[in-house]
């Protein structure tokens, strides 16, 4: 599919229909969709929330040995969470976004200039970046992998541009048993919330029908460019039959996960200005005693594999 580097806000029905059989499509019509409140919606910033939370993901899967990075290339950046977290984070220095989704490189763009930092930016397929062998010295993602339909294509192509040496860390990636629990009890509160606001003593929870519909075909193309879940095993292999080298996963968030899919889908059902700020450190605050749970305790007892999030990181041959 070709890429059209201008961004489309709003998909038609006819487009969603022609997505289901392309996935690459589908992408940017989703991405293009999301970009505008992309950061609102998943609570994504640019301060020491997100940060920690970036530079902490990077420190499970690769450790803090070469920091900072001269160059770094994020893969599928979307409004640029990772990559501006990892720069502002001291992990990178000069930063190179890329996404298949025209919107999502504009807000990326955006958000960059807004923080001071050394950015560029690119339309790009995974499968074929556009830029020269060699050429940086990291390579990232988050929640990139799952959308990529040739994942061995595109660990390729992640290992040509990487200098020799170079390194890669791919972050908030779903495990196969992770996204099928997540997706149970995503629909089960969507289903639930949706029901119970109808009742009058309720009803002034419900989002407008419209704003649901819009919903619902958003979570239809979500359907169709999510095409991957992964056993971490599996994708250590396919990183290392790639060419690279030092290949490890390690897993993450299984309470934390249980937790964080049905609070996320409640907020996604309701009028967002009924919940305050005191909602919002609740739901935070529980997410990170969740997590201190499952690092200090559940991961030492439990097989990564039932684990919501994989993190995978390796080194092109020096």
């Amino acid at each position: 599919m070709a890429v059209d580097p201008t961004p489309n806000p709003h998909a038609t029905a006819e487009q969603v229909e022609a997505a289901w059989t392309d996935p690459k499509l589908a992408n940017v019509l989703y991405h293009d969709w999301e970009a505008g409140t992309y950061d609102e919606k998943w609570s994504i910033s640019y301060d020491e929330r997100c940060v920690d939370y970036a530079t902490g993901r990077f420190r499970a899967a690769a450790g803090e040995r070469d920091w900072p990075y001269e160059t770094a290339m994020e893969l599928g950046s979307g409004t640029g969470f990772f990559l501006l977290n990892l720069m502002q984070g001291g992990v990178v220095k000069k930063g190179f976004v890329t996404d298949l989704s025209p919107g999502m490189v504009e807000v990326a763009l955006r958000n960059a200039k807004e923080l001071g930092l050394d950015v560029e930016g690119r339309v790009a397929d995974a499968e074929r970046i556009p830029y020269d062998d060699d050429s940086f010295d990291l390579v990232v993602g988050h929640a990139v992998l799952h959308h990529i339909p040739d994942l061995d294509a595109a660990f390729k192509e992640v290992r040509r541009v990487l200098k020799p040496g170079g390194r890669f860390v791919f972050a908030g990636e779903p495990t196969k048993i992770g996204d099928r629990y997540a997706r149970k009890l995503g629909q089960a509160t969507w289903w639930l919330t949706t029901n119970l606001t109808k009742l009058a003593p309720l009803r002034q929870w419900r989002r407008p029908q419209e704003e649901l519909d819009e919903s619902s075909r958003a979570a239809a193309l979500e359907a169709v460019v999510d095409i991957h879940t992964f056993d971490p095993a599996a994708l250590e292999t396919t990183a290392r039959e790639a060419g690279m080298v030092e290949v490890a996963a390690v897993t993450e968030e299984f309470a934390a996960a249980l937790f964080g899919w049905p609070v996320r889908t409640f907020e996604a059902a309701v009028p967002r200005e009924k919940l305050g700020f005191g909602w919002a450190m609740f739901a935070f605050k529980s997410w990170q005693r969740l997590t201190t749970l499952d690092e200090k305790l559940l991961r030492k007892v439990l097989p990564r594999s039932v684990f919501y999030n994989v993190l995978i990181s390796g080194r092109k041959p020096a």
